[in-house]
């Protein structure tokens, strides 16, 4: 129990950092003049390691909740064999709700690497 609730209030705790030392990046990207080719490839570069992190979190977490629900599911049929349809029905639609995060993730992935919001700010010239 205390294992369990230090690992979420750690996840937590480093989200918040993450967030926090990020930020000031993001509102500094209109003071960044950047019109040298070796600024385009690191910022191409940039781009494509947030595409890559993005579906790798969103592929991993989906992965994670289909596993956990056809894990459930099995252990409730091998409970209670009659309910299976109802069971079935539940654990397909949680499925898709979980799928749906690794489209986001790859919808997120695809604007970073082909429309991206930030070039405007670091490809000027």
């Amino acid at each position: 129990m205390i294992r369990t609730l230090g690992k979420k209030v750690l996840t937590v705790l480093t989200a918040i950092a993450a967030v926090l030392l990020c930020s000031p990046a993001v509102f500094a990207a209109e003071a960044i003049p950047a019109v040298d080719a070796s600024s385009k490839a690191l910022f191409a570069l940039g781009a494509m390691i947030a595409a890559g992190i993005a579906i790798g979190f969103g592929a991993v977490g989906s992965g994670l909740g289909i596993g956990t629900a056809a894990a459930g599911a099995c252990q409730a049929v091998g409970r209670n064999p009659g309910v299976q349809g109802k069971i079935m029905m539940t654990m397909l639609v949680g499925m898709a709700m979980a799928e749906s995060i690794a489209i986001y993730a790859l919808v997120v992935s695809l604007v970073l690497l082909f429309a991206n919001p930030f070039v405007k700010y670091f490809l000027v010239g």
